[in-house]
């Protein structure tokens, strides 16, 4: 078993609040929002940078010299970018059923998912910029309106 996968193990026996598919979903929210979604600042982030010297040290010398070579870069998301990011994906996935899935997982409120990036960047999985707080994700939406109330059923004869 890798490291990760004894991160959260060890993490969820500690925090009962959140299932394994929670911590999940907000990762792929986090995906989801940055690729297909584009949102987020661009980035470079050191670990990229590293990540990026590492492979272009590997490359053969032809793509090296290319200019067209770029290192890779980062979508850093906000945590109320994170929240709308997590939403949309939800419905999508979803549909009418998003807040009662969601809420089998325990997430009941946007201060949910700040609660599971924080628990994820404890033990390394997430990281945060030095703006990121816990608060952000405080009161993003309601989930009764962001999840049920969008939704119009028309019947027609």
């Amino acid at each position: 078993m890798s490291d990760e996968s004894l991160a959260i193990f060890e993490l969820l026996r500690r925090d009962k609040r959140y299932k394994l598919e929670a911590y999940q979903f907000v990762r792929e929210g986090l995906s989801f929002g940055q690729s297909v979604m584009e949102m987020g600042e661009i980035r470079q982030t050191e670990a990229g940078l590293a990540e990026a010297a590492e492979e272009l040290a590997e490359a053969p010398d032809e793509m090296s010299e290319s200019e067209d070579w770029e290192p890779p870069a980062e979508r850093h998301l906000t945590g109320q970018e994170l929240c709308e990011a997590i939403r949309r994906y939800a419905v999508e996935q979803y549909g009418l059923m998003a807040k009662v899935v969601l809420n089998s997982w325990g997430l009941h409120k946007t201060g949910d998912f700040g609660e599971i990036v924080y628990n994820l960047i404890e033990i390394g999985m997430m990281k945060k910029s030095k703006t990121d707080r816990r608060e952000d994700f405080e009161n993003v939406y309601d989930f009764e309106q962001a999840f049920n109330e969008q939704f119009e059923i028309k019947i027609t004869d």
